[in-house]
């Protein structure tokens, strides 16, 4: 078993760990996420997120585990610890800015199946667990595919300038979640409750005694959709329509973010841990952000030039290792964060314009 194979188990056990800190300990009651808790549970994630590239740094500095050990097949050179931390944190960031225009899609799909309040939390956490094993395979493909064909990193860089392009042009709006494909394959092939039990994605249909249907996992004989099928079936509920919808929404928001992050990197150990610690921090700042979405207006051409930025950089990469050296991701990550910066900025003047208008 090569020695990077234990960094690996290491690290899944850490992040599983926090996940069950998080749902078992934490936030193991239903409840209404307030804004002050998510602020701080925003702050703690991305404390842990960027904390990690201390260890980064030290790990492959020291090349434990025989990190760092291979030639990086985007800049032909070693990970140092100075390296992989400066690649560690650009990806980073830039996997956190692009999942921002994840949360929009996340509230229409609230708002869409009406998702109660109090159970938000819980679906996005089973949202992203399934997104961590499927982002996982999908990146463990992507470096395969990187360190067997060059090539394809011209690939991944024009998709993402076509991407950007399509956001710039307006072609990025996100169509009804109900009319998601899965969703209606799913409604055909399974029975679905007309109405919330719970906290449960499935249930059983309630059966003739009253007892039993109020049980947790049964659905009440007085739900619509029970009369149309045999008492005992195992239904879905909206819960899982809605958890279906997120998962797939967040496959395709991945073929977006995961080619982004190779044009920065390709050794999976730092494209998994800066997506996966991106990842996590996302339900804390929906909780922070959702009520505050819809003034984000200039977010999207923020993006989109991130995109660009970085899907160019894939065609230009050997051009710019020799203007700028190896410290080329220092830039990039400056460059990232002053587009967000002037982003956030243009739409709070925008929403003040608006405002004062009023």
């Amino acid at each position: 078993m090569p020695p990077t194979t234990f960094a690996w188990i290491g690290f899944i056990a850490i992040i599983g760990v926090l996940l069950a800190l998080d749902l078992g300990v934490f936030h193991r009651k239903a409840h209404v996420i307030p804004i002050k808790e998510a602020l701080k549970w925003s702050v703690i994630w991305v404390t842990v997120g960027l904390s990690f590239s201390i260890v980064v740094y030290f790990a492959y500095e020291g090349h434990w585990l025989d990190l760092g050990a291979t030639f990086d097949p985007i800049d032909g050179k070693l990970n140092n610890g100075r390296l992989a931390a400066e690649k560690y944190l650009t990806g980073y960031i830039v996997e956190q800015s692009l999942s921002v225009d994840n949360l929009f899609v996340i509230a229409t799909i609230f708002t869409s199946f009406a998702v109660p309040t109090i159970y938000q939390h819980r679906l996005l956490f089973w949202g992203i667990l399934g997104a961590l094993a499927m982002r996982g395979a999908m990146i463990g493909i992507g470096a395969q595919l990187v360190a067997n064909f060059h090539w394809i990193l011209y690939v991944f860089g024009g998709f993402l300038v076509l991407t950007a392009f399509k956001m710039l042009l307006g072609g990025g709006s996100h169509s009804d979640p109900s009319m998601n494909v899965a969703v209606r394959l799913a409604r055909r092939i399974f029975p679905v409750t007309d109405r919330y039990h719970g906290n449960h994605f499935i249930v059983r249909a309630g059966s003739s005694n009253s007892t039993e249907a109020a049980l947790p996992g049964f659905a009440p004989l007085d739900d619509p959709a029970v009369a149309r099928v045999k008492l005992g079936t195992w239904m879905l509920t909206p819960m899982a329509i809605a958890l279906l919808v997120v998962e797939t929404t967040d496959l395709i928001f991945a073929v977006d973010s995961i080619p982004a992050i190779f044009a920065i990197t390709a050794d999976p150990f730092i494209v998994f841990t800066s997506n996966i610690f991106a990842i996590l921090g996302l339900r804390s700042l929906f909780f922070l952000l959702a009520g505050m979405l819809d003034k984000f207006r200039y977010l999207k051409y923020s993006l989109a030039a991130i995109l660009l930025i970085v899907g160019a950089k894939m065609f230009v990469s050997d051009w710019l290792d020799k203007i700028f050296g190896g410290h080329f991701n220092i830039y990039l990550l400056a460059i990232v964060f002053v587009i967000l910066l002037v982003g956030c900025v243009a739409s709070w003047q925008a929403q003040r314009s608006s405002n004062r208008r009023l």
